[in-house]
């Protein structure tokens, strides 16, 4: 196997072992606490994954379209914002910990303690990517993996979340401490410049607005059908969304990988012509895995979903047809990513706004398959939309990376 395809299997990797550990922490979370101590470290785990959401926006999403000589100060310079800036909204989740009163009080304190910790050692994955050796991050991330798992395992039954969240933070330690030292040759001897995350105009600014948007959006349409629909309608719809978490994995190490190795393809038509090859692999192997989740026999079904199975099984052919088109039209993003990282935000902004008045209105007019369909909808439009922006764009150069830009 060529250099490219390992680094494309190892980023592959590597993001599935840190959905892995995502979900194993609230899986083990949940057994080891009481009904209102799981409830406690929920609301944590929500919080962190916003901050997680925001820095990935602000530092990682540029961090991963720089190229150039410069990439070792780049690099230092990410970590240490990110080492910074949690840091300070460490200390404002530690002092609002303090404010709050009993168990719930003591988690956000023990977030705040732990958060440079958890948020440094995932944003070195984007340091790793940019500088394309995505095997480093995989080593780190497997141990983080292993270290998180350990830690929550000797936990005693009934541990409170604060306990939880402490063992589940400090437990990234042995995992932050190889991805330095993991990084270490390509940063020695750079200096680390925080100023470009501070500047007006720094593109990060752009992907939170992106990051907020899509991640509110889909809040609101949660929200939103839930005034208008029954309990089993919304559960029904996350139940049939939830069988289809492997793409979510292909989808975000496509995100977060992709960008680095088709900055250096070249011009307009050499990016496209990998990017659509990439989306009609993607929207090939969506569609794939609704078929397999189809025939798939109710016995097996219901091993997953319990009695949630027979209703979220009649939205997969919808689900499906989503998740293709969502192959698609995260392809076109990742060129405008590239290409004309300036583009993405309208095209973000309106058609996640759309998604949700397709899904309501979808639900008004045919129940929980008509949200399902509009979902569907949202997304292929939102593809559409994305590839003409594609087709427009000059056959040039992509555009340089922000801070480089700013420096010449």
């Amino acid at each position: 196997m060529s250099r490219r395809g390992l680094a494309a299997v190892a980023s592959v990797l590597d993001q599935a072992a840190s959905s892995a550990t995502n979900i194993l922490v609230l899986v083990l979370a949940a057994r080891l606490s009481s009904a209102s101590g799981f409830a406690d470290f929920s609301m944590v785990y929500v919080a962190f994954s916003v901050l997680l959401g925001l820095n990935m926006a602000y530092v990682g999403q540029s961090l991963v379209l720089e190229k150039g000589e410069l990439l070792g100060a780049v690099c230092r310079s990410a970590a240490a914002f990110t080492g910074a800036a949690s840091a300070v909204v460490g200390a404002a989740l530690a002092l609002v910990g303090l404010l709050l009163p009993g168990a719930t009080g003591r988690a956000f304190l023990a977030l705040g303690l732990v958060l440079p910790l958890v948020l440094l050692q995932d944003g070195l994955r984007y340091c790793f990517s940019a500088l394309r050796a995505p095997e480093r991050a995989l080593a780190a991330d497997a141990l983080r993996l292993v270290c998180v798992v350990a830690a929550l395992a000797v936990q005693p039954s009934g541990a409170s979340a604060g306990r939880l969240v402490l063992a589940w933070g400090l437990s990234a330690l042995p995992a932050l401490a190889l991805g330095l030292w993991l990084l270490r040759p390509y940063v020695r001897g750079a200096r680390a410049d925080l100023r470009p995350y501070l500047r007006r105009g720094h593109l990060g600014q752009r992907f939170v607005v992106e990051f907020a948007v899509g991640n509110g959006s889909s809040q609101l349409a949660v929200l939103g059908l839930g005034v208008f629909a029954t309990p089993l309608a919304v559960g029904t719809l996350r139940g049939a969304t939830t069988l289809f978490g492997p793409l979510n994995v292909l989808f975000n190490s496509a995100n977060a990988f992709a960008p680095p190795m088709l900055g250096r393809l070249g011009g307009k038509r050499a990016t496209v012509r990998a990017t659509a090859l990439l989306g009609v692999v993607l929207a090939a192997v969506g569609a794939a895995w609704a078929t397999v989740l189809f025939l798939l026999p109710d016995r097996l079904g219901r091993e997953l979903l319990g009695d949630t199975w027979t209703a979220a099984s009649a939205l997969l052919p919808a689900t499906g047809a989503q998740y293709a088109v969502m192959g698609l039209g995260t392809c076109a993003l990742l060129t405008l990513r590239v290409l004309a990282p300036k583009s993405t935000l309208s095209v973000q902004v309106v058609f996640s706004l759309l998604s949700v008045a397709l899904l309501l209105s979808g639900y008004a007019l045919w129940g929980a398959a008509g949200a399902a369909w509009g979902l569907a909808a949202g997304s292929a439009l939102k593809a559409a939309a994305a590839w003409s922006r594609v087709a427009r764009l000059r056959d040039t150069a992509p555009q340089p990376a922000p801070q480089q830009a700013a420096a010449a």
